[in-house]
């Protein structure tokens, strides 16, 4: 790939002169946008066939829903079976067309739409997975953006850097508030800090590999003040560049890989968002490029 790129902003798209809103809207590649869709739209077809699968199960058991208070709101009714099987059939193919870049916007509000609704239900029934908020966030800010092809390496929009940059806030809040709550739900942080958080975590699923740790109670409360402490610097993310963003994005990647091989808790949801703090349109092959794109 060509490492030198001019970018031109799409028409009437102007640089602003405030610079929280370059911060908030910075123009970025149009190609970084259509490389995440490919990530974020194919992650929830996946998603709705393994980790959130149990949908189209709960449509046996309706007087078991507790919605949320958004589905209350809204007055969205417990799903059937019949629904939950047309909703999966929708997810999937309208999540295959916006990943195919074909009727980019309608594909992707129609994708918003039935994700939506399917984490209302998912989530209706006594547990709610935090680690969904970024994914369910970019299903419903990327159809804003318009067309973005992989060929528009070159050509800037400040409308696809709002996108991505409310993907990256939905991302580090969703550490940071798992702080608050840890502070709300212990009463103080302190006592969750030095509590037997990891403890029980590994007597209840712990790999066989990981039970020598419960020999080490003074690691693992350390190691729980860490987690602490980089859950809630996890905003100072979003104000890095270059190899010091990169470095930050690796190590939640790789503490999450940690949390998967010994306790099973995989996070993929949130780790699929991350990609929204790369440069994915270095992933672009050369050949698919415009030609205004290279130098």
């Amino acid at each position: 790939m060509s490492g030198n790129r001019t970018l031109t902003n799409t028409p009437a798209e102007a640089a602003s002169a405030n610079p929280f809103l370059r911060w908030f809207m910075p123009a970025v590649p149009l190609a970084r946008v259509a490389v995440f869709r490919v990530f974020i739209y194919v992650f929830i077809i996946i998603d709705v066939l393994t980790i959130s699968g149990d949908v189209i199960a709960h449509g046996w058991t309706p007087e078991f829903y507790q919605p949320l208070w958004l589905a209350r709101f809204l007055h969205i009714p417990a799903v059937s079976v019949l629904g939950a099987q047309i909703l999966l059939a929708l997810i999937i193919v309208f999540s295959l067309l916006a990943a195919a870049g074909i009727f980019q916007r309608i594909s992707g509000w129609a994708v918003a739409i039935t994700f939506g609704a399917w984490m209302f239900y998912t989530q209706g029934y006594g547990y709610v997975a935090h680690d969904h908020m970024a994914l369910v966030i970019a299903a419903f800010v990327l159809p804003t953006i318009g067309t973005a092809r992989f060929r528009d390496v070159g050509t800037a929009s400040a409308r696809a850097g709002w996108a991505l940059r409310v993907v990256q806030i939905a991302v580090v809040l969703t550490y940071f508030y798992s702080v608050l709550m840890k502070w709300i739900a212990s009463g103080n942080i302190t006592h969750w800090a030095n509590g037997a958080v990891i403890i029980w975590a590994l007597m209840r699923r712990g790999a066989e590999w990981s039970k020598p740790f419960l020999e080490m109670p003074g690691l693992l409360i350390a190691a729980q003040w860490a987690t602490l402490v980089f859950e809630f610097l996890s905003p100072v993310a979003l104000f890095l560049k270059g190899k010091w963003l990169y470095g930050v994005v690796a190590f939640f990647c790789l503490f999450h890989l940690m949390t998967y091989i010994a306790l099973g808790i995989h996070f993929l949801p949130t780790v699929i968002c991350w990609a929204a703090f790369l440069p994915l349109e270095k992933l672009v092959p050369k050949r698919f490029a415009a030609p205004r794109a290279l130098a």
